[in-house]
């Protein structure tokens, strides 16, 4: 579906904090204190902050499934800011899946759940994200409002 508007900006990660859920088969590996199961599922609770056309707070519970080769992931995230200078907050919904390269996901506008100037706001992201940086990712938002 063709959106009316796009606007781009960056997110870094401010805090990240997962627990496993369930570990199937205990063969979990320990990287920087943080248990990441063979097969199995977690929860990480994370804060993004955002800059850009995009400017605010994203507050995201994730589910995080771990299984050889590529596993799904969701989360639903409550952003409260500014998206081209209209303010509010939505939720997106993230849905995607995850390997030993890359994270890919879609994150949709919950209809429904905006406030203020984002209430109304409908739309779509997607993101791929290959290894860790410092300086945050790049994030294209198309949008209708």
């Amino acid at each position: 579906m063709s959106r009316a508007h796009t606007t781009t900006g960056r997110f870094t990660v401010k805090s990240w904090d997962e627990k496993v859920i369930v570990d199937i088969d205990g063969e979990g590996t320990e990287i920087n204190g943080v248990t990441y199961p063979k097969r199995g599922f977690s929860r990480a609770d994370t804060t993004y902050a955002y800059s850009g056309g995009i400017e605010g707070t994203g507050t995201v519970a994730y589910l995080i499934s771990y299984a050889p080769g590529f596993a799904p992931t969701s989360g639903f995230e409550r952003f409260e800011g500014s998206i081209d200078g209209h303010d509010g907050s939505l939720v997106f919904q993230h849905l995607g899946d995850h390997d030993e390269q890359a994270v890919r996901a879609t994150l949709t506008i919950v209809e429904g759940m905006g406030t203020g100037g984002l209430e109304a706001m409908t739309g779509e992201a997607t993101v791929e994200l290959a290894g860790h940086s410092d300086d945050g990712y790049e994030f294209t938002l198309s949008y209708d409002l």
